[in-house]
């Protein structure tokens, strides 16, 4: 019981990062709420690294998603006409919104992803919450920015969601092999 109430506060803690980790990025891009390519790459910055290898197990380098962010956004705008400078979509520049404060703010899809980790994570009980769980429940999201991103990295959605299940059960084994 220790052991199951400690790992709930580790994985507090790490919602907590996940979340203040995004609103950064997002608040970087000049979003005043993450959508759910922050929440990627805020699991690209978690310290256990398994989303990393979960876009490395695919051969996709793992710093590339910013860059193919913005290359979605400029491919978004080309398909209606809009050339845009490659300096005007600074995706990932020093934005000018400050962090929120008060209650957590984010786009309607990310509540719908907060809830999808939730369940996922209340199945695997004990176990502790990953940068590839976020990944692969991101990964289960057929529209929206951060599955076209992964189109654009030449990735299919399924895909990384296989890959980051696999990182999540080589990490579980990991610890099992060391508790």
């Amino acid at each position: 019981m220790f052991r199951m109430l400690k790992q709930r506060i580790n994985d507090i803690r790490t919602i907590n990062s996940l979340c203040l980790s995004a609103e950064r990025h997002a608040n970087a891009d000049g979003e005043k709420e993450p959508g759910l390519e922050h929440f990627v790459l805020a699991a690209l910055d978690l310290p256990d690294c398994t989303a990393r290898k979960a876009f490395e197990r695919l051969g996709a380098d793992p710093d590339g998603f910013r860059a193919a962010v913005a290359a979605h956004y400029r491919n978004a705008l080309k398909s209606v006409g809009v050339d845009t400078p490659e300096q005007m979509i600074s995706y990932g520049a020093a934005g000018d919104i400050p962090p929120g404060n008060g209650l957590y703010r984010s786009k309607h899809q990310v509540k719908e992803f907060m809830q999808r980790l939730a369940n996922r994570k209340m199945k695997d009980g004990a176990r502790p919450l990953l940068g590839a769980h976020v990944l692969e429940t991101a990964a289960g999201f057929e529209h929206g920015v951060a599955s076209r991103t992964f189109a654009t990295m030449g990735i299919h959605r399924q895909a990384m969601g296989e890959a980051a299940r696999a990182e999540a059960e080589k990490e579980g084994q990991r610890e099992a092999e060391s508790a």
